[in-house]
């Protein structure tokens, strides 16, 4: 995965183990996340829309979004700026379809990640 979704998914992993190691020690009583979160940066370079460019290619990019949902897939947030030239409303609905699909994928490897719960620290 890529820098902004690897950091979004360890981020939020990291999170939940920590919490479920207080669970466990009996710190907390239950865990105080009710719903996973991740974050992916999308573009529109042309009539491309693409995920988590290089910068290089960032740069470039017509149209810079921001996206974040839950695990229920619903939108926590969503910024999207026109840098180079105005989008339409096709472009942001096309930007929307694909952040929430690979915001899909890294719940599901953060599902897959928490599915063992984490050992405990000495």
């Amino acid at each position: 995965m890529g820098h902004a979704h690897g950091f979004d998914l360890w981020g939020y992993v990291a999170l939940h183990d920590a919490i479920t190691r207080l669970v466990q020690k009996g710190t907390l009583k239950e865990h105080a996340l009710s719903d996973s979160v991740a974050a992916i940066f999308g573009r529109h370079r042309g009539r491309c829309a693409l995920l988590d460019l290089p910068y290089e290619e960032d740069s470039r990019a017509d149209t810079d979004m921001n996206v974040v949902m839950t695990g229920t897939g619903r939108f926590v947030g969503v910024q999207g700026t026109a840098e180079q030239a105005a989008f339409t409303r096709e472009e942001l609905d096309e930007l929307l379809d694909l952040a929430a699909t690979g915001i899909a994928s890294i719940h599901e490897a953060q599902r897959r990640v928490l599915s063992s719960p984490p050992p405990p620290r000495p």
